[in-house]
């Protein structure tokens, strides 16, 4: 989702009926979730993930989209045991960053860190920004890759509208052992490309939307191996309640809907999601 905050009004759902199988939220902002407007949701990180953890949800990926989100996150991962960190720049951002060779050096640095198990969200985004901010665009994200590598550290991919040359440019610099497609917005064409790569598809609460249909199909086709389940909170609300703040502790409408699409046994589906989560991001504690 975009960088930095865009507020939802609103009060945040009731807890959903918790998962029988503890699972990760593979991707969240925590940060962002907590500056929300909503009403009745978390107000700190304990708060966040107490409710989660009540919910089935275990562990947290916290996502960093520029420098000062990513140095957060950090700080967050060495305070609790249950969130685990991703650092980048978002995409959107960097067309906008003055001096974008500095904020990829301060990403760099902090790649480096135990708790840090990502790099990302980072790739490309066609919708929110134009012709003339794709060359930083394609930039930053070649760079986030190279710094993947180079750490070991899995690669966290934003694609919005761009799923031709997000698979062009992993093609030519070569992908990280690990990757995941955050949200997972394509077809079922687009789906096999990416297993045909190794790659994880998370699935956030758009599986849900009305609108979904080519959606449920590209999760139809992703083996138990190949998924994975998120959130993007505060954004993206599950059915029924689209539209309202988000949490970490909505996952069960989620994995319930992914189970449904896929014709997996609930509890098998978040023992999968739970193993692919550890293979992604390490362990926890």
């Amino acid at each position: 989702m975009s960088a930095r905050k865009h507020s939802r009004e609103g009060t945040f759902p009731p807890a959903p009926e918790p998962l029988p199988v503890a699972v990760p939220d593979s991707h969240t902002h925590i940060d962002i979730t907590l500056e929300d407007d909503g009403v009745g949701g978390p107000s700190t990180v304990a708060d966040a993930l107490a409710l989660a953890e009540a919910a089935g949800v275990d562990r947290l990926v916290q996502v960093g989209v520029d420098v000062p989100s990513s140095q957060w996150g950090v700080r967050v991962a060495e305070e609790h045991p249950g969130v685990v960190a991703t650092v980048a720049l978002h995409p959107n951002d960097a067309p906008r960053l003055a001096d974008l060779d500095a904020a990829l050096r301060e990403i760099e640095r902090l790649a480096a860190h135990p708790r840090v198990r990502g790099i990302g969200e980072t790739g490309l985004d066609y919708f929110r920004t134009g012709e003339d901010g794709r060359k930083a665009q394609h930039e930053s994200f070649r760079a986030h890759i190279a710094i993947a590598k180079r750490h070991g550290k899995t690669l966290v991919i934003h694609d919005r509208d761009a799923h031709d040359d997000i698979l062009r440019v992993l093609d030519e610099e070569g992908a990280p052992d690990q990757v995941v497609m955050h949200c997972f917005s394509g077809d079922e064409s687009f789906a096999r490309d990416c297993l045909d790569r190794g790659f994880l598809l998370s699935f956030a609460g758009t599986l849900t939307f009305g609108n979904a249909r080519q959606l449920r199909a590209a999760a139809a086709i992703t083996p138990l191996d190949g998924l994975l389940v998120e959130t993007d909170a505060p954004f993206l609300t599950p059915t029924p309640f689209r539209g309202r703040p988000n949490a970490s502790y909505l996952i069960p409408l989620t994995v319930r809907a992914l189970a449904e699409v896929t014709g997996h046994d609930l509890d098998a589906l978040c023992a999968a999601l739970s193993a692919n989560g550890t293979r992604a991001f390490g362990q926890w504690r």
